[in-house]
């Protein structure tokens, strides 16, 4: 997987919530969002802050038991004048939570992978931040950048996160699609941040970086593999994602048609 530098993280944390509320500004608390039709934009806010809050709590008390997890959520403040302050609130919160000295400490991960807990948080995080912010800049109307060396990383953690016992426990349908008989996908990023490769195995789907022969491959710029995979741009308008398909593009929209996250 493509790690991030840990101070990148937590500064593009930061600064793409401060977009995203920005952003959420412009466009007005009853907005519709496009990308994500059953919210409005007073939805995305609050649940962008809320999750950087609830994470927060988690990584402070150092929550290794799910069964632990807090159960009450920060409250969306009523006045969309106080949102900036309070999204700047959240994001610095959860940052200052991301410690060195809790970087490694026991928190509860739910991608089960070898990442601990606390780093498995930052790059969820700052993934909630580029694409819900992605969703604010389109409700206004506005552009959304993305650096590439960022987007690389989130695709590592978005592959991580869908071919996880925890996607498998709480979205089976999805995980159960997603499996295969031998099929293979690969993403491969046009300004050499990274390659990234599917197999659709009887018993899951699996993924490691580098590339291979492969059914499929996908190249474009990191930051239109991101959103692509976390369904914000579509596949096939290579005028809006610089995106090129060689293989059986059937593969890849099976791929995008089931692994779409709940919420949104």
């Amino acid at each position: 997987m493509t790690d991030l530098n840990v101070e990148l993280a937590r500064r593009a944390i930061v600064e793409h919530t401060r977009r995203l509320a920005e952003s959420a500004t412009a466009a007005g608390p009853d907005a519709a969002v496009p990308t994500a039709p059953k919210w409005t934009v007073a939805d995305l806010v609050e649940h962008v802050g809320q999750t950087q809050h609830w994470v927060a709590e988690i990584i402070e008390r150092r929550i290794t038991d799910p069964t632990q997890l807090p159960s009450e959520m920060a409250v969306l403040p009523a006045d969309p004048r106080e949102w900036q302050a309070w999204l700047s609130e959240s994001a610095r919160r959860v940052v200052n939570a991301c410690s060195d000295d809790a970087l490694d400490a026991p928190v509860f991960n739910p991608a089960g992978d070898e990442r601990p807990g606390t780093r498995f948080w930052m790059s969820s995080l700052l993934n909630e931040a580029v694409v819900h912010g992605f969703d604010a800049a389109d409700a206004a109307g506005r552009t959304a950048d993305v650096d590439a060396d960022v987007a690389a990383a989130l695709i590592g953690n978005h592959l991580a996160m869908l071919t996880s016992p925890t996607w498998e426990m709480q979205r089976s349908e999805s995980a159960h699609a997603i499996r295969g008989t031998g099929q293979t996908l690969q993403w491969l990023a046009t300004d050499g941040t990274g390659a990234w490769f599917i197999e659709r195995r009887p018993d899951g789907a699996a993924w490691q970086p580098g590339t291979r022969q492969a059914d499929v491959t996908v190249t474009g710029p990191a930051r239109s593999l991101l959103l692509t995979l976390t369904r914000r741009l579509p596949l096939t308008d290579r005028g809006a994602t610089d995106i090129s398909v060689d293989g059986d593009i059937d593969l890849v929209r099976h791929w995008l048609d089931n692994t779409a996250h709940a919420s949104g």
